[in-house]
């Protein structure tokens, strides 16, 4: 069996479920425990032997490309493409990307699913196992807006259906695909757009299964999210938080004799951590922050070149220059890029805020 050194990743899509945040920054680019959240699925392929990725990105938006690079960060080899007619679906995505994959077996991997364990037991089993193709599930409660996996009374995979209208099976298949040589783009061609205009990858696995190909499946037993809407993300990020090595909390910049840091605290280069500053971690701080007079409680990042004073927030994503100087308590929130909050008030308040905003409570 060949060894799986190529795969394609997500980076379009328009994620209307996250609006206002996605009105301004693509959504893989939302910042997870201070890093994008695409860079997480990269560190999971790479992890797993990957050599070469391709990414395709909304047509004429170059976003991705520059935050990823070519992938000298991770010592491999990235390349981008645009998918011809705009947005078709996930299939049509790897459909595009036929060239780059040539003859060779490929994992898909969809950017905005954060697991937290690694690929190396689905990819072994695609590599020393008897299958054409192998799909991540994940056990969830309500498997109805994702592709869903049919099993006959002997265990059997018989069918893949996307989005069914009752809950037929407690899995979901989890956004991560395994493909053998070729199998994938000569079942392309068998499949119709469905009723909502796209090429479903269900209908994919639907048709490989008709075919009589192979399909193996393979549980996801840690953490599986699909960062689909604002508390998803929010929830991914604190499961980041908690997973992270204790190495990974380094603490730079200058931080006063009379501030409190207890736990995993990352404090950037450039930070200045100021006076009546308690925080208590898992705490990711950007570069270049200034933090006075204010409480960070776990679970939280701050982007870079941030600053927060009087307010205590907990549980909440901000993103790169946002000004906090308000006696405020934030919870379970994300503030996009250059929002403002400044008031005195006392009243706990849950804000999803996007890029640019300035608010006066």
């Amino acid at each position: 069996m060949l060894r799986i050194r190529k795969a394609v990743l997500t980076g379009g899509g328009r994620a209307t479920r996250l609006r206002p945040l996605t009105a301004t920054i693509n959504k893989h680019l939302i910042p997870l425990a201070n890093k994008p959240m695409i860079f997480h699925a990269i560190d999971k392929v790479v992890e797993a032997g990957i050599k070469e990725i391709i990414i395709n990105m909304n047509p004429g938006e170059t976003s991705i490309r520059d935050a990823v690079g070519n992938g000298d960060r991770w010592g491999i080899h990235i390349e981008y493409f645009e998918q011809t007619g705009g947005p078709q679906g996930i299939a049509h995505v790897v459909k595009e990307a036929q060239t780059f994959i040539g003859d060779d077996p490929f994992i898909f991997y969809l950017s905005d699913n954060i697991i937290l364990g690694n690929l190396h037991d689905l990819i072994r089993q695609y590599e020393e196992g008897d299958h054409d193709c192998v799909l991540a599930l994940a056990r969830v409660p309500d498997p109805r807006a994702f592709g869903v996996p049919i099993f006959d009374d002997a265990g059997r995979l018989i069918d893949v259906v996307e989005k069914p209208t009752e809950i037929i099976s407690p899995f979901a298949v989890a956004g991560i695909y395994v493909y053998g040589p070729k199998i994938f783009f000569s079942t392309f061609d068998r499949i119709q757009k469905s009723a909502r205009g796209e090429y479903e990858i269900s209908s994919i696995h639907s048709e490989l299964l008709k075919q009589g190909y192979r399909i193996g499946h393979r549980e996801i037993t840690g953490f599986w999210k699909d960062t689909g809407k604002p508390d998803d993300l929010i929830h991914a990020n604190s499961l980041l938080l908690d997973q992270l090595s204790p190495s990974t909390f380094e603490r730079h910049g200058t931080i006063d004799a009379s501030a409190v840091i207890n736990g995993n605290v990352h404090v950037g280069r450039g930070t200045v951590i100021g006076k009546n500053v308690r925080i208590q971690g898992p705490v990711m701080i950007g570069e270049n922050c200034t933090l006075e007079n204010c409480i960070l409680l776990p679970h939280t990042t701050i982007g870079a070149s941030s600053t927060i004073k009087q307010a205590t927030i907990g549980a909440s994503i901000l993103f790169n220059q946002s000004s906090i100087d308000a006696a405020i308590t934030i919870e379970n929130s994300i503030i996009g890029e250059k929002a403002r909050i400044h008031t005195r008030t006392q009243n706990a308040q849950r804000f999803i805020l996007g890029d640019h905003t300035s608010l006066e409570v």
